[in-house]
């Protein structure tokens, strides 16, 4: 376990969405306003401030106010930031902080579900000259898919230059480029660094940036998402 984790017994609230998937070192902005999140929201607050969010799988739809099934991989994150606004809902930055493997759901009287989870620990890249290659192909391939968002594209290459590690640098492009849930349920999966930076390469390489609408502005870090 990192240190942030030390304390952590392996128990975490389950927080379900069909759009978003949550990586290690980024932060998500949450707005939250379904009654069974906002208990899940208070008791994190109140405990140890850990929620883990899990992609809902396709088909969820006829099943969402129950428990839909989720992809068995997810992140283990905290929340830095909180704001309750007067009408109950809450505003959260939650950052990512481990993948996990939920083992088992866990039944109580929650509204909201809980889940026993493994920790999953990344296989890093190895050589380094391997790493470096890596780096320079992300510092290649990114910007087609930057396209409109100069801003976004500085930041990115000020994080190629940074002392970060090759699996945090594609993680944090996997949860920041435009790409289908799926496919970054996909890079979740993968705690082998090399070859999930690869899969990330080939699919910026051989697949088409989405047009983004008129005038879109696509902030980095992404804005607040609703549950």
């Amino acid at each position: 376990m990192s240190d942030e984790l030390h304390n952590f017994e392996g128990i975490a609230r389950l927080f379900p969405l069909p759009n978003i998937v949550l990586f290690p070192f980024v932060i998500q902005p949450l707005h939250i306003f379904e009654e069974r999140y906002r208990q899940l929201t208070a008791d994190a607050l109140a405990g140890d401030r850990l929620i883990c969010m899990a992609l809902l799988r396709p088909g969820w739809e006829a099943e969402y106010s129950g428990r839909p099934p989720i992809y068995p991989v997810a992140c283990l994150g905290r929340i830095v930031a909180d704001q309750r606004l007067d009408d109950g809902r809450y505003n959260l930055l939650l950052r990512g902080l481990a993948r996990v493997r939920i083992v088992e759901e866990i039944p109580d009287d929650k509204k909201y579900r809980s889940a026993r989870l493994e920790r999953l620990t990344d296989v890093p890249a190895q050589p380094p000259h391997v790493q470096q290659h890596l780096r320079r192909a992300l510092a290649r391939e990114a910007p087609r898919w930057m396209s409109g968002h100069p801003e976004m594209d500085q930041q990115f290459r000020r994080l190629l230059d940074s002392e970060l590690p090759l699996g945090a640098l594609c993680d944090i492009f996997s949860f920041a480029l435009p790409l289908e849930p799926e496919f970054k349920q996909q890079l979740l999966e993968e705690t082998d660094v090399e070859r999930r930076t690869r899969c990330l390469l080939e699919h910026l390489t051989t697949q088409t940036p989405p047009t983004p609408p008129p005038d879109s502005d696509r902030p980095f870090p992404p804005g607040f998402s609703a549950n």
